[in-house]
């Protein structure tokens, strides 16, 4: 099975994550540093030291002093079978979360195009925003715009970058894809455009009327 991608992708939250992002860091390279650890998964290098002390007292993994007053970290076959254990939770809460965006996305952008909206823009990059992407290629639909401030480059995967939806005029609706408060960004964004205009897919739990039935699955 293939290690699942970094986790610095999306900066390591939950204490699986953490305890994930150093094994993952370990098994790949003995020699790395906690502070090379701290780096890779995202979080402070005293939440990182502490994690690795932790690994430590669990079995997890071993600790062996090299030359220059440096440390080895190996994983155990404790630490190899719980990295397993927490790569397939990993890979399954993954491939939940994208089959329910990409069922609710779906769903959004198909009630965008029922009532004649075609100039439809996207806010917040996040893997929820490439996960739309996807589908509006599904459809033969590009959005116009991907509206986010913090993001420096000029195109998301093709999408126009823009830092507020007044950039374009031509957008109708917005589709919220933040992960990181979307509810804010979803406020911000009616305020701007106008209740109605805005919509975001039912796992996001936003308090919108217009939003689109929750899924089943």
């Amino acid at each position: 099975m293939h290690d699942p991608p970094p986790i610095s992708i999306r900066k390591a939250s939950s204490d699986d994550e953490i305890l994930l992002g150093v094994l993952t860091a370990i098994e790949r390279d003995a020699n790395t540093s906690q502070r090379n650890i701290s780096n890779e998964i995202g979080v402070a290098l005293g939440l990182a030291n502490a994690y690795l002390k932790r690994c430590v007292r669990k079995g997890l993994i071993k600790v062996q002093q090299v030359p220059r007053r440096r440390y080895a970290y190996y994983l155990t076959p404790q630490g190899f079978a719980e990295k397993a254990r927490l790569t397939g939770q990993y890979l399954t809460a993954s491939f939940t979360f994208f089959r329910r965006a990409r069922e609710q996305l779906s769903t959004v952008i198909a009630q965008c195009e029922r009532q004649g909206q075609k100039q439809i823009a996207i806010a917040g990059v996040s893997d929820l925003a490439e996960v739309a992407i996807l589908c509006a290629q599904d459809r033969g639909l590009k959005f116009v715009a991907m509206i986010d401030a913090s993001y420096a480059a000029k195109l998301f995967h093709g999408v126009p970058v823009v830092a507020a939806a007044r950039e374009v005029p031509a957008i109708e609706t917005v589709i919220v894809t933040a992960l990181d408060d979307p509810a804010s960004v979803f406020q911000i964004l009616e305020a701007e455009l106008g209740k109605g205009r805005v919509l975001a897919p039912p796992l996001l739990r936003l308090v919108a009327p217009q939003a689109a039935a929750p899924s089943t699955v």
